[in-house]
């Protein structure tokens, strides 16, 4: 019989491909039962399995943005409701000031209990949890990332540890309640119950495979081997903090807002201070990042820089203490509003990391997030651009950087789905920065609208250029328009809302990475 205080290297890696294959198989059914193009086609969705007590174990490779901070959800969620956590029992969250992200991204977190459990008081032996992204929220735009709100209210409707499913029964009455009972109500609220329930099935599968695992090895050993795979990730990030030198960076926003950073380094304790003093103020804008997704951007940072193939959990942020001045952006406080912070300044803070550590020229630094809806339809995409060159690569052609990875809608799909047409979607040449390593492209993208809509551009870098590093050159900035049906030429800025009329053209161009070293240097 092996000992529980160290692991068996082969168990090791066999239990933590076991957890991984868990969140895989969530994300698996999720896609295949939700209703929404947001999460069957474009896949802006994660899974991930958590300790009792509600840490990260681990995810399958969705979206980083939502897997570094949905354990700040969980958590959340075993402090407010403790002992009323019930075999059954499914809650809701999307609150952007306990773990959620922002408010189209609504998670829902399933405990899981023994059959059999005879501990009393009966306490969760793990959680499962999937977050998808709604196609709308209610809010004041359709497709509920609106570029010019200025608290939460105008984003939509807020969960916070909402009951969803009580002893096994969907209490849809309740929910449609809530999505109704708003200022700015949901504009298809059958569509969110559907994508509910296809989050409720993806966590019944983690339940079931759990169950499953610990039925074949016993929950001791599960439970040890959780704890095992985390202090694995913290061994690793250690590993790569080794290597690091300290560092700091200041990055300007179009918004004028500026961040902060500054890492250090501490050799003997193998771990890095993380500090964004002198960051902005929170805004009066939407660019506010909730504090989990600040960590969450951290700790991709800090995960990327691992050889190793672990999973991503609350291993990896214990060699990392994050230092944020209450009241900044990075730290914003009801009812801030807090959209792009989530989709916008997360990248931001990602490149100003890497900047501080003089691993990588900016990436695109934006998602171009691209919405558009009436009453009847509501879609919204992130879309690809350049990624930044590094110390010995060049950066990609049109990819999903950093903080997202979801996909495009295909064509097809699109112009089934939606009254838009697909004019042209092209690499953008010459956009990366020039370098010892050059940046990668970004796209051009062209939907032209054969209905009246309204249309929404949540971006950056349309005034700042991504940064090159070491000498290398930076990116070329994005571009936001229009070209009317008549003919005439309309500029937008990095967010703007427009109203399409049939035959309308919206164009985005998207910026290319930074450049890495100078072009001369051999």
């Amino acid at each position: 019989m092996h000992t529980t205080s160290q692991p068996d290297p082969v168990r090791l890696e066999i239990f933590k491909n076991l957890y991984q294959f868990i969140a895989e198989q969530m994300g698996i059914v999720l896609q295949n039962t939700a209703a929404s193009v947001n999460i069957k086609e474009r896949l802006d969705f994660s899974c991930a399995i958590f300790d009792d007590s509600g840490l990260l174990v681990a995810n399958a490779p969705h979206i980083p943005v939502h897997l570094g901070s949905m354990s700040e959800s969980v958590r959340s969620l075993i402090n407010d409701k403790g002992d009323s956590i019930k075999p059954g029992n499914v809650y809701l969250s999307n609150n952007p000031y306990n773990g959620g992200t922002h408010l189209p991204d609504v998670t829902a977190i399933t405990p899981v209990f023994l059959d059999n459990q005879l501990v009393s008081p009966k306490a969760p032996i793990f959680y499962v949890a999937s977050r998808g992204h709604q196609a709308d929220i209610g809010g004041i735009t359709p497709g509920s990332m609106p570029p010019n709100s200025t608290n939460i209210e105008e984003e939509g409707i807020l969960f916070d540890n909402f009951l969803l499913v009580a002893a096994g029964n969907i209490l849809e009455i309740s929910v449609k309640q809530h999505l109704s009972n708003h200022p700015y109500p949901v504009r298809n609220p059958n569509q969110n119950i559907a994508d509910f329930k296809a989050q409720i099935a993806a966590n019944e599968r983690g339940v079931q495979e759990l169950r499953r695992m610990v039925t074949q090895y016993g929950l001791q050993t599960v439970q040890n081997y959780m704890k095992f795979v985390q202090n694995n990730a913290e061994e690793a990030v250690r590993k790569a903090i080794d290597v690091l030198k300290d560092g700091s960076f200041i990055y300007e926003m179009d918004n004028g807002a500026s961040i902060h950073v500054n890492v250090k380094i501490n050799r003997e304790e193998r771990s890095a201070i993380i500090d964004f003093t002198g960051t902005s103020q929170q805004l009066n804008s939407n660019f506010n990042a909730p504090k989990a997704v600040t960590q969450a951007a951290v700790l991709y940072v800090f995960r990327t820089l691992v050889d190793d193939n672990i999973p991503l959990n609350a291993g990896c942020l214990k060699p990392l203490e994050i230092i944020l001045p209450p009241d900044c952006m990075l730290n914003p406080t009801f009812p801030a509003a807090v959209v792009a912070g989530n989709v916008e300044t997360s990248q931001t803070i990602v490149d100003a990391l890497y900047g501080a550590l003089g691993v990588m020229a900016a990436s695109q630094g934006t998602m171009n997030n691209f919405t558009f809806g009436n009453d009847k339809y509501q879609y919204y995409e992130t879309i690809c651009g350049g990624s930044g060159a590094g110390v010995d690569f060049d950066g990609t052609d049109a990819v999903q950087t950093h903080m997202t990875n979801s996909r495009l809608t295909d064509p097809e799909v699109l112009e089934t789905r939606y009254p838009v047409m697909v004019e042209s979607f092209s690499l953008r040449p010459d956009s990366g920065g020039k370098g010892k390593f050059c940046g990668g492209n970004g796209v051009i993208r062209q939907i032209k609208f054969l209905e009246p809509m309204t249309a929404n551009i949540l971006s950056g870098n349309r005034a700042i250029a991504p940064f090159g590093l070491n000498s290398g050159k930076p990116g070329k900035v994005g571009r936001n328009y229009i070209q009317r049906r008549h003919g005439s030429e309309e500029s937008l800025g990095s967010t703007a809302t427009a109203k399409m009329q049939s035959g309308d053209v919206f164009i985005i161009e998207t910026p290319g990475g930074g450049g890495f070293g100078r072009a001369d240097s051999y």
